[in-house]
């Protein structure tokens, strides 16, 4: 209930708001006086549609939240043949229940001069009791709101109208002897642009209303965030004063600012690399909670070799102005601050004066660093998969800026939680990956030497942690002198891909090195009808062929292509192509029961090369795939010179690492009568 009749007797200023769009249902003598445009059964955004009174509007839609509400600057109609004046007041918006019980959404509006409403010489007999009178009014009926009215001079003495900043205000700009400025107490990394806004409110272009960090009284180290709103008390177009609020926003700053930083990390899941993760997280909290912020994912002395548990620093973020760390580096032994978080599995702080990091707890590097960057502190934080410390996060305050206070390391430390679940999905998937990697690259032969011709293979994972498994190559003597090649792909980008590739390749070896006179095609045959009764695969692509060489110093190639992308011919002089002709593709293996399968032949001459290569050599996003053939050709008749050896050659046709989206497998003969010229067999 609200007792209109008690605050009509008082003078207060007062209205009752009801609904979403705040009708003004009931108000006081001094409210109508004030606000002579809003009248009874009216809504605010109707009355209130002039701009100066948009942050009553914003202060009605405050209502509720615990946000404080701001200074209005509430426009009066001129005195007889006077100026039109501007009267500064102070706002309080509660939700409250009305007299009849039955509007929802009421809110209770009480209003207060904050600066004398009167205009000449009657004013200035009357300014200090009438200011006295309007503010002990206003501290009587606002006592419970949790925020200080201050004013402030012109040469920054700062006195309390309503509350005592040493309350809510922390200290608020209390001054600290000769000499002190109020903004020493404003952070660093917020003083500029607090500073920047400060000078644009004092030239009329703006209210400031900022949250800014405020060094607490009693403690220069600790810092507290406070909102601050502001205008300054303009006369003769000078600055004769200010008159504020200031309210402690620590928990909301908080809320938001946690907020903010798991939405920017939700992104990343177990689809994504760990670099990937660990870049997203690195690039959230820099610079909010840290100035720099270093990864480290930790092998331990199972993974190593030795008793020694090492680390790798796998990704890293700065702020602007902090000297960068240095190159990525190979493994290195940890430090006894390391080790202690590692075994605590709890976050450790570490603070000291700018540039002078403890030598004895960090490596030689790590100081060297810390000491350029002028850190005052070093945060280790663990992140925790599986009840094992499986990475740290190093945050360190730079530039000598104050250490991280309590709530920022517990905001890193909820942002660095938020990504262990995918993390640890994506660990596991590295570690099928490692795993199919270590199984497929088994089955990759050295390819052997070869007289009369040069052999050489090349095998690139992909980039992305679930992309590998199913890519093989392979090359075999025959038993007649012959040579057999043969590159495949195994649908898939798993272990089960990877295990399934080394059967298929297997098979293949055996059934190719007795096939005697049969050539490529009867040997596909014979694997596909194997591979559909002993294996799951589900899709498998070949390319299998047998060169033989002939007395004239040329090879006779023979082949069979089930389903594969068509091999690469680059002669000694011309253009390369693909070779659709006299090999076009049958379907590939455990695609259909019986399919026919056909050969092809042709003749390398001497300097010519023979390419068999995987999709993903050709696999672009957003590219059509007969484009991307026509670029191998172009680049291999570009490499075909410069590149000397076979092998170099092969490693220039591969993508970039970071590039790649799928696994790429390449396998390659070059003719070539000086090196042992071979013996013919046909």
């Amino acid at each position: 209930m609200v007792d209109f009749e008690g605050l009509e007797r008082t003078g207060v200023a007062a209205a009752l708001v009801t609904g979403p769009t705040h009708r003004l249902t009931r108000r006081t003598t001094r409210f109508r006086d004030l606000f002579t445009v809003w009248r009874p059964g009216q809504e605010a955004g109707i009355a209130l549609a002039g701009p100066d009174l948009r942050p009553l509007l914003r202060a009605l839609d405050l209502a509720g939240t615990g946000l404080p509400t701001p200074l209005v600057t509430v426009p009066r109609p001129p005195s007889l043949g006077g100026p039109p004046e501007q009267v500064l007041c102070a706002v309080s918006c509660t939700p409250v229940d009305p007299p009849d019980g039955d509007a929802a959404g009421s809110v209770l509006l009480l209003v207060t001069p904050v600066q004398p409403e009167l205009s000449g010489a009657a004013a200035r007999q009357h300014v200090a009791a009438d200011r006295a009178e309007d503010l002990a009014r206003y501290e009587a009926l606002l006592s419970a709101v949790p925020q200080v009215v201050w004013r402030m001079t012109a040469q920054g003495e700062t006195f309390t109208l309503v509350g005592r900043l040493g309350e809510t205000g922390g200290g608020l700009w209390n001054p600290q002897g000769p000499g002190f400025s109020w903004m020493d107490a404003v952070h660093p990394k917020d003083h500029d642009e607090f500073a920047e806004q400060w000078a644009a409110t004092a030239s009329g272009d703006a209210l400031l209303d900022a949250v800014v960090r405020i060094r607490q009284e009693g403690d220069p180290a600790r810092y507290r965030h406070m909102r601050i709103v502001t205008v300054p008390v303009l006369r003769d177009g000078e600055v004769s004063e200010w008159i504020g609020t200031v309210a402690d926003a620590e928990d909301h700053w908080r809320v938001r600012t946690r907020d903010r930083l798991l939405e920017r990390v939700s992104a990343v899941s177990s689809t994504h690399s760990l670099l990937t993760v660990f870049a997203t997280t690195a690039a959230a909290v820099v610079p909010d909670l840290t100035d720099a912020l270093a990864v480290f994912q930790l092998k331990y002395p199972d993974e190593a070799g030795n008793g020694t548990l090492y680390a790798t620093r796998v990704r890293t973020a700065i702020a602007e102005g902090v000297p960068p760390l240095g190159p990525i580096s190979d493994d290195f032994a940890l430090g006894t601050l390391a080790r202690a978080t590692i075994d605590s599995r709890q976050t450790e702080l570490i603070t000291f004066p700018p540039g002078e990091p403890p030598t004895d707890l960090v490596s030689v590097a790590s100081a060297a660093w810390m000491n350029r960057a002028q850190a005052t502190s070093i945060a280790l934080v663990p992140i925790v998969i599986d009840g094992r410390t499986a990475a740290l996060a190093a945050a360190s305050s730079c530039l000598g800026n104050p250490p991280p206070a309590a709530v920022e390391l517990e905001l890193l430390e909820d942002v660095l939680r938020s990504v262990e679940e995918p993390l640890r999905r994506t660990l596991e998937l590295q570690s099928i990956r490692n795993t199919a990697l270590i199984l497929q690259r088994s089955f990759l032969i050295t390819p052997p030497q070869i007289q009369g011709g040069e052999l050489a293979a090349v095998y690139q994972p992909a980039s992305t942690t679930a992309e590998i498994g199913g890519d093989w190559y392979d090359a075999t003597l025959l038993p007649d002198g012959a040579l057999a090649l043969s590159i495949g792909d195994v649908a898939g980008h798993d272990l089960q891909a990877a295990t399934e590739m080394t059967k298929t390749s297997s098979m293949l070896r055996a059934l190719a090195y007795t096939a005697g006179t049969d050539g490529p095609a009867h040997t596909l045959n014979r694997l596909d009808q194997v591979t559909q009764g002993v294996s799951t695969a589900a899709l498998v692509t070949v390319m299998h062929a047998v060169l033989r060489p002939t007395a004239d110093h040329r090879w006779q190639v023979t082949l069979s292509n089930a389903g594969h992308p068509p091999p690469l011919l680059i002669p000694a002089t011309g253009h390369p192509r693909h070779l659709t002709e006299p090999a076009a593709p049958d379907p590939p293996l455990c695609a259909t029961p019986d399919a026919e399968r056909h050969e092809g032949q042709f003749d390398l001459h001497d300097g010519d090369t023979l390419l068999l290569y995987t999709d993903g050599l050709i696999e672009k996003r957003g590219t059509d795939i007969t484009e991307t053939m026509d670029e191998l050709a172009h680049r291999a008749a570009t490499l075909r010179g410069p590149c000397r050896s076979l092998a170099t050659f092969l490693k220039a046709l591969l993508p970039p690492t970071d590039e790649a989206i799928d696994d790429i497998a390449l396998i390659a003969f070059r003719a070539d009568r000086n090196r042992h010229p071979p013996s013919p067999t046909a």
